[in-house]
């Protein structure tokens, strides 16, 4: 599978972490930025990967910022992006199975290394559970 990945300085060493991690888990993963710890504007990484993830290819992407708020308010302006925040698996979890979302938001100042590899591991191996779900999320665009 392959996927999108992208931080700001905030939450760049973690992406930097979880690239590594899930190149060995297999997951094909095209990183959009940042490059560095040094400071820059989380829309400039959470554009284009949302809207890479809007044209589906990949499908599901994942954004680090210091509280993950900026980078998932700007992906959900994206057209087809469902951004969720998770700090905890479990929420990770019921974006994917109630939501559908394919982009998750870590906020990367407030969890660990070891959580952000559980949050992201919840949400890639959950699937949406559809049925009465799908009827809400087709609610959700304008």
């Amino acid at each position: 599978m392959k996927l999108a990945l992208g931080s700001d300085h905030a939450g760049f060493a973690q992406k930097e972490m979880l690239r590594t991690w899930l190149a060995g888990q297999g997951y094909e993963v095209q990183d959009f930025g940042t490059h560095s710890a040094d400071s820059m504007d989380y829309p400039d990484v959470a554009h284009p990967l949302s809207a890479a993830v809007a044209a589906g290819a990949p499908e599901q992407g994942i954004l680090l910022c210091g509280s993950a708020n900026g980078v998932c308010i700007t992906a959900n302006k994206h057209e087809g992006v469902r951004a969720a925040i998770a700090w905890l698996p479990e929420l990770a979890a019921l974006a994917r199975q109630h939501n559908n979302a394919n982009v998750l938001c870590v906020p990367a100042r407030y969890v660990s290394e070891e959580q952000a590899r559980e949050i992201v591991s919840a949400f890639l191996k959950t699937d949406f559970e559809g049925g009465r779900h799908q009827a809400r999320v087709s609610k959700i665009n304008c």
